[in-house]
């Protein structure tokens, strides 16, 4: 496993601190054949827009597409949840040549009828876009018959990378806030924008602000509602939590609202703070929001110190990769680690800038792997070679994690407790210890001879 080749025309997207001296590939589509970790660009754009849980959500195109991205973030809503059930027009080889359009408006006025949604998003997918289906003018018509929006999500998988699918998203909600135009503004308030409620963080991040005295107007898109979307332009700020898959769209409010936006993440006690702080900062005309953040911060951090402590003891030496979509979220999760005494010796994202990696570059300590759309024989490789102890990734990454036989811990779609905020980090530190000393690792066989020796 150690000796493991990586293919030419994917080295410079690797880089060692120390040892190389180069900047990092990025930002290209994957090589074809290295078998890609990232998603498709309909992928991309499905997670996006997902969470709204009172709209609907259609994949026009083969069956597959669908059940790829059934339930694909457990996201989850205080009320509706229309968003959990996966509809599909289901295309077949007579559609192909034919065409899905009837299809299409057909399944559209049935499910807008039963459902009765706020709104309809339409997926477009490769196959759409090869046969040259017009899903605008399907949607143009069954808006104006139905009253409600129905926007076409433009997200062919062989457009580009998942980055492309966050844009399409993006465009699609800007669509739907623009058809409001400028509204009044709500005093000291935020939109929160690339939080998806996977775990329930939505709710722990606006209590956070509650008690800060912020009014949110819309989260976009965790346990998000079409209303409250249509309403964002009457925020005075943008906070960004995902910046890869939501800068796009801060970027065009700003641009046309005049919204200003930040980029934060609610990940660790570091960031949580500097993420609360930065808000009241921005509002620090009003001198009880900063005294009250302030009273906030302490409370929260004096409650979870004593616990993070002791773990810490268990911890440290300990080694640890990541493997994530965006590399915002790794910048967190080092410092999460390292608060815990770890040391990373892997970090990579699917989307990473080249700005992002200069930060990670300067983060990391000397000999750490920084990797851009890694493969799986890359990530074993690395993984075998520094010996580590835990892997944190997402879905696809876990199978490579126990196959090798080390810890995992899912930053992800699929994890079921809220790692955000300061009551996440407790969490986290619970789950990354209780998997890192578990006994069953002990068994590896690899390990077991190393003990021999």
């Amino acid at each position: 496993m150690k000796n493991i080749s990586v293919l030419k025309e994917r080295e410079k997207h690797i880089f060692q601190k120390g040892k190389d001296n180069f900047d990092i590939s990025c930002e290209k589509k994957s090589l074809a054949g290295a078998v890609s970790q990232r998603a498709c660009v309909f992928c991309g754009s499905r997670v996006v827009l997902y969470p709204i849980a009172d709209a609907l959500h259609i994949i026009h195109g083969p069956i597959g597409c669908a059940s790829y991205t059934w339930d694909i973030r457990g996201a989850l809503s205080s009320g509706p949840e229309l968003h959990r059930m996966s509809f599909s027009t289901d295309l077949s080889e007579t559609d192909v040549i034919f065409g899905g359009e009837m299809k299409l408006e057909k399944a559209l006025l049935e499910l807008i009828d039963k459902y009765s949604p706020k709104a309809a998003f339409v997926y477009g997918t490769c196959i759409v876009g090869l046969i040259g289906d017009d899903v605008e003018s399907v949607c143009r018509k069954v808006e104006k018959i139905t009253k409600i929006p129905v926007l076409p999500v433009h997200s062919e998988g062989f457009k580009g990378t998942k980055k492309d699918g966050y844009k399409a998203a993006c465009d699609v909600l800007f669509n739907l806030i623009n058809r409001n135009g400028i509204q009044k503004k709500v005093p000291q308030s935020i939109n929160i924008l690339g939080e998806f409620n996977i775990g329930g963080e939505t709710w722990m991040i606006k209590e956070y602000y509650k008690k800060m005295g912020i009014n949110v107007v819309s989260v976009m898109s965790g346990d998000g509602r079409v209303k409250d979307v249509t309403m964002a332009s009457s925020a005075c700020l943008n906070v960004v939590q995902c910046s890869g898959s939501v800068t796009h769209l801060a970027k065009k409010m700003e641009e046309e609202y005049g919204i200003p936006f930040i980029r934060v993440s609610y990940f660790g006690i570091e960031d949580t703070s500097d993420a609360l702080y930065r808000v009241a900062s921005f509002f620090k005309e009003n001198s009880e929001i900063l005294k009250r953040t302030e009273e906030l911060v302490r409370k929260e951090v004096k409650a979870i110190v004593p616990g993070l402590s002791q773990i810490k003891k268990d911890l440290t030496g300990k080694k640890a990769a990541i493997y994530v979509g965006g590399a915002f979220k790794a910048f967190s999760l080092i410092k999460a680690l390292k608060h815990l005494g770890m040391e990373v010796i892997l970090a990579g994202s699917q989307t990473g800038t080249t700005e992002d990696y200069k930060i990670l570059r300067g983060m990391c300590s000397k000999g750490t792997i920084i990797l851009d759309d890694a493969n799986p024989l890359e990530l074993a490789k690395y993984i075998m070679e520094k010996d580590a102890d835990l892997f944190i990734g997402g879905v696809k990454e876990r199978p490579i994690a126990y196959k090798l036989g080390i810890g995992f811990c899912d930053h992800n779609h699929e994890r079921k407790i809220p790692l955000a905020g300061f009551v996440g980090m407790q969490n986290f530190a619970i789950e990354v210890h209780q998997t890192v000393t578990s006994p069953i690792w002990d068994l590896v066989p690899r390990r077991l001879k190393k003990a021999k020796q």
